[in-house]
């Protein structure tokens, strides 16, 4: 049984509510949708249903976006595991340092928990063909849902991604096409192809349910915290809906009694130095990023020049007194190494990002070395294995 009620703009910005059982992308004044469930009658439903229950992210059904009768699009995404990095931490000087390593979802990273929410409600709403633009994980993830859903699935993706995202996307079935330019341009394209032939837009913010399937990051995080929150969260940045999503989420186990009000995480958004568009609105105190030029990092992930979600996640951060940095390609790629060395984990440039935030925090007392501080982990290394290989080529000529 799920509360699932409506879809409301996220601003809120007065337009009446949306009937889920209807195909909806932006609200009418163009800011994302959230999708909403019956709070009050959720108080309910107890943690203690949980035991028993399958390890995926669906374990949190009654505040996911299904309806009666219909069955989740799931590969077993979700529950991913929170290791407590002990030698990590104490290199950089945290007792209570932890990863919640997302590259152990399918498809290797966190992508698949939007497309599983976002492919199950397409199928559900009659979609023939998804489609979206992206820079790598998400089309894979998509293709690989769109495949278990029996829908055909078009990704867009800037022409020089990375080959091993071009050839897991092929190998679900799904049709790429490559693109000049940057993800937006990618946007622009299936826009245009899409719209006339009624293809199901999954680009990120722009449908209503990428970000439920991302919400149940912090639902796992609490319930393997035992129901209480780390101090901080240091989490990579590119469209934001992780950031988005886990705030939506501390609203709605507020409300529903799960957790106490007043305390929550201290959010870190992690950007690229060469694609910073949040870091920069918020250091200048804007309400909005407006599009960074010229955007470069070999982070495909944060090569998101404009997110739809700006405010969404200034919001976040500002709210929850945390705070936003860019660290280098350099300090990705160590971060990545370092992970890899003192932990055994495989982290994408992205995961490398937060490891190299944190030291940067630590080292300015901005984090207190008693305080716990939750890293997230969005991918694996194994699709950017030639960037570990030419930057270890590269530093063993020096």
């Amino acid at each position: 049984m799920s509360f699932f009620t409506h879809l409301e703009c996220s601003v809120p910005c007065g337009a009446p509510p949306l009937d889920p059982h209807g195909r909806h992308y932006l609200c009418r004044c163009g800011a994302p949708l959230f999708a909403r469930y019956d709070l009050q009658q959720a108080r309910g439903w107890r943690p203690e249903t949980l035991a028993g229950r399958a390890p995926t992210m669906w374990r949190y059904c009654e505040l996911m976006p299904v309806l009666d009768g219909e069955a989740p699009v799931s590969l077993g995404e979700g529950f991913t595991p929170l290791f407590h990095a002990e030698t990590l931490g104490r290199t950089i000087g945290l007792e209570r340092l932890y990863v919640k390593d997302e590259a152990l979802n399918p498809t290797n990273s966190f992508k698949a928990r939007g497309q599983s929410a976002a492919v199950t409600r397409a199928k559900y709403l009659g979609a023939r063909t998804i489609a979206l633009p992206t820079a790598g994980n998400a089309g894979n993830a998509a293709a690989a849902y769109a495949a278990a859903a029996g829908l055909a699935c078009e990704v867009f993706m800037p022409r020089d991604v990375k080959q091993p995202f071009v050839d897991e996307c092929r190998l679900y079935g799904a049709r790429v096409t490559l693109v000049d330019g940057l993800i937006t341009d990618a946007g622009r394209l299936a826009a245009e192809q899409g719209g006339p032939l009624g293809w199901y837009d999954v680009s990120t913010l722009k449908e209503p349910y990428r970000i439920e399937g991302k919400k149940t990051m912090a639902y796992e995080l609490a319930e393997q915290l035992g129901w209480q929150w780390p101090d901080w969260i240091v989490y990579p940045t590119g469209g934001g809906t992780g950031m988005v999503g886990m705030w939506k989420a501390f609203d709605e186990l507020e409300e529903i009694g799960w957790m106490p009000r007043g305390r929550r995480p201290r959010m870190v958004s992690v950007q690229a130095e060469g694609c910073a568009p949040i870091v920069r609105a918020f250091e200048q105190g804007a309400e909005k990023a407006p599009a960074w030029e010229n955007a470069a990092t070999l982070a495909d992930g944060l090569r998101v020049p404009r997110a739809i979600g700006d405010f969404l996640i200034l919001r976040a951060i500002r709210e929850s007194g945390g705070t936003a940095l860019a660290v280098s390609d350099q300090e990705m790629i160590e971060g990545m190494l370092t992970a890899g060395r003192t932990e055994g984990i495989s982290a994408a440039p992205e995961g490398g990002a937060t490891i190299a935030a944190v030291r940067r925090l630590v080292a300015a007392g901005t984090i207190r070395p008693s305080e716990s501080v939750v890293l997230f982990n969005t991918g694996g290394a194994l699709k950017y294995l030639e960037v570990i290989r030419n930057f270890t080529i590269l530093n063993s000529k020096l």
